[in-house]
């Protein structure tokens, strides 16, 4: 006669994923509490009526990407305010291709899953979160007096290929990626006094607004990696470090060298071997490269990647 007894691996596993749904649940409620009571709309928030000041950067002038090279030195402080404020509104152009991409990939993993759940609602929220900061992004360029910035068309069909076929930890990770590397950068530019005030603005509203979608990725991506296998996981690992190679190295868009009246050329040459910047990236990712390291998303041929894009 079969036992109707339930096998101990049985019960373990069971009781293990009851917890972890109990977690995930208790995580996206404390998220939407944070977005409604922590929420801008920058619409209100931002001071769009103002004229562009010129007097002010659009970044960190440390952030810039030729900060330190004998260019730099050479160009007057009117040409690197102008050439700061082409890259924050070239950063901006890159985090909205990424933020749609994003949005894609969030609908897609809750494609048909149940509404009453408080992680639909959270990912709804976040999707909504990222839409407002796109048309924030894309108004701020426009003031800064930018054209639309776009990655090389190359890179815009991978994104849509990774969009379309990138799922579970993969999308989660890459989001963080992209995420965390535009926080630290931003968190610089809200404090920093030389930056025009209505960026600051935006970097403030961003900052505090991803910091929920950070945690939400963060905690995604070490859930779905949880019983995930060797081959798994390093097909991930490689997936994730091509995505991030190719959304950090889009960030300053060549255009900009020329749109700030500088010789292209020599701007790219100089660019590229700045050390300086080099350094900062790698500082600024440190955390995240702890992160992923503990996750042994780290494998290597996805340090291969990270370390050409200067992130370790």
């Amino acid at each position: 006669m079969a036992s109707s007894t339930v096998r101990p691996e049985t019960a373990d596993r069971d009781r293990e994923r009851s917890e972890d749904r109990d977690h995930e649940h208790a995580v996206a409620r404390r998220l939407l509490a944070s977005a409604a009571i922590l929420a801008y709309d920058p619409a209100t928030e931002v001071d769009w009526d103002t004229p562009l000041d010129k007097d002010f950067h659009g970044a960190s002038p440390e952030w810039c990407s030729l900060y330190g090279t004998a260019y730099w030195n050479e160009m007057t402080e009117e040409q690197r305010k102008e050439l700061t404020r082409q890259e924050a509104a070239s950063v901006a152009s890159t985090g909205i291709w990424f933020e749609m991409i994003l949005q894609q990939m969030v609908l897609r993993d809750i494609y048909a899953k149940d509404p009453t759940d408080a992680k639909f609602q959270w990912a709804l929220t976040e999707i909504a979160e990222e839409c407002r900061h796109s048309i924030m992004f894309a108004r701020g360029a426009a003031k800064l007096g930018a054209p639309a910035y776009r990655p090389p068309r190359y890179v815009l069909e991978l994104g849509r290929a990774f969009k379309t076929l990138a799922f579970g930890e993969a999308a989660y990770a890459a989001i963080l990626v992209a995420e965390e590397v535009l926080d630290v950068m931003q968190r610089d530019w809200m404090r920093d006094e030389r930056v025009v005030p209505f960026v600051r603005t935006i970097n403030n509203i961003h900052v505090v607004e991803e910091s929920r979608h950070m945690k939400f990725a963060r905690d995604e991506t070490r859930r779905r990696l949880a019983r995930a296998g060797r081959v798994r996981r390093h097909i991930q690992a490689f997936v994730v470090a091509v995505a991030s190679y190719f959304i950090v190295t889009s960030m300053v868009n060549k255009k900009v060298y020329e749109n700030a009246g500088l010789d292209t050329e020599r701007a790219l040459a100089e660019a590229r071997a700045n050390q300086h910047h080099k350094s900062m990236m790698r500082s600024s990712c440190s955390g995240l490269m702890d992160f992923l390291a503990s996750c042994r998303l780290l494998t290597r041929p996805a340090l291969a990647f990270y370390k050409r894009a200067h992130l370790i």
